[in-house]
């Protein structure tokens, strides 16, 4: 790589300003090259509907009992398509096991429960606090707790064991309105799923043009682990679980 001179002596003095790395960005960087690096990343995209989900989602939330707060009444959670995301790769996880896995080089480390990490922007930086065996809890377990954690991670008071770790992770664009792209793999997982937009597309259906809400997934796999077969196999089924 260029060094810090040869890249500065490309710009004209006084046309920039220089912002000195923290310790977090100088990690993420060092995590980041590390993955690249050593990780054969290996990228499977589907498509998936998302009606039935947004139907269930409004229906569940429509339910939710009330319960009384320092700031009066509210319900007692409220789950986003993320929290349903969350769920639903876990249990694609434990539907196909082989894929809840990490590398070493000595073994392959079958993991027995779904830990599923679920990537926050906070200020100057990215951190990954973690659902554990999501596989097991309920929507609203899992959407409260994910607020709570992204709350305390955006004013980083996560405990260490709250991020480290995990069998996978969840990287969600769609709010940004991003369609699709890859995220890059978190080490020591060997997946991590990244989600765009929920829109309206037209699809076609028995010979037929519908109107239908689509998101497409990007699964990320370390190919050491998780080969091409393996991945589809995982991603089929969160497809049909999310649908």
């Amino acid at each position: 790589p260029m060094s810090d001179d040869q890249v500065l002596k490309l710009f004209e003095e006084g046309s920039y300003e220089l912002i000195p790395h923290d310790n977090m960005r100088k990690t993420i960087a060092r995590r980041l090259v590390e993955a690249k690096t050593t990780i054969p990343h290996f990228y499977l995209t589907l498509d998936c509907e998302l009606d039935a989900l947004l139907a269930l989602r409004t229906q569940l939330n429509a339910a939710a009992p009330v319960k009384k707060t320092d700031k009066g009444e509210a319900p007692a959670y409220k789950l986003s398509v993320n929290d349903m995301v969350i769920k639903a790769m876990a249990m694609a996880l434990k539907a196909v096991p082989d894929a809840n896995a990490s590398w070493t080089e000595s073994a392959m480390v079958r993991h027995k429960h779904a830990d599923v990490g679920v990537a926050v922007s906070i200020p100057g930086g990215l951190i990954t606090p973690i659902i554990r065996h999501a596989d097991e809890k309920t929507l609203s377990v899992i959407s409260n707790e994910m607020k709570d954690l992204a709350s305390r991670a955006r004013s980083r008071k996560l405990k260490p064991e709250e991020y480290q770790g995990g069998t996978t992770a969840v990287s969600n664009l769609g709010m940004f309105g991003i369609k699709d792209f890859a995220a890059v793999i978190n080490p020591p997982h060997a997946t991590i799923l990244a989600v765009g937009a929920g829109e309206q597309r037209a699809v076609v259906k028995n010979g037929e043009i519908k109107i239908a809400t689509v998101m497409s997934v990007t699964l990320s796999t370390d190919h050491r682990a998780v080969d091409g077969a393996l991945g589809a196999e995982l991603l089929v089924a969160f497809k049909k679980l999310i649908e």
